[in-house]
């Protein structure tokens, strides 16, 4: 049984979502929708990199807040809330210095209020490089791009 809000959901009606973002800046491409997971990945290029040729654990972090933050997204009704993460933690258990890295998002609780990711990144070779835990906040719809003076 499917966890998302829309049932007829798949990858093209919300790959156009993160264009001009991060996500996009990175390369980040969705890759499988199941019926309770998303899987995206991310090349492990200059942009994705620290000095020393090494996935940058901060670009982990990217991939996991992006596929866990999506997921939470289409399993709310988005004309009536949004999703805004709350916090994430990251272990990197394994190095990646090139190709892609895949990341898959699986549901730990999606209660009405906050929702809680399970994020594995796997590299080519199917070793896991990164895991990652994130909770999502789930909020009244607002519009968080007017600027407030202080």
């Amino acid at each position: 049984m499917s966890i998302w809000f829309n049932k007829e959901l798949s990858i093209e009606k919300f790959s156009k979502v993160g264009q001009k973002t991060m996500g996009d800046f990175l390369g980040i491409e969705w890759v499988e929708i199941g019926d309770d997971f998303i899987k995206a990945r991310m090349p492990v290029d200059e942009r994705t990199k620290q000095p020393y040729g090494l996935l940058h654990g901060g670009a982990s972090c990217v991939l996991a807040e992006t596929i866990g933050s999506i997921a939470s997204a289409m399993v709310i009704d988005t004309a009536q809330f949004q999703c805004v993460g709350l916090e994430i933690n990251a272990n990197h258990v394994h190095s990646a210095t090139s190709g892609y890295v895949t990341g898959i998002a699986l549901p730990l609780h999606l209660g009405k209020s906050t929702h809680v990711w399970d994020i594995k990144i796997y590299n080519e070779e199917e070793k896991m490089v990164c895991v990652s835990r994130l909770t999502v906040a789930i909020i009244q719809k607002r519009d968080f791009s007017k600027t407030r003076s202080l």
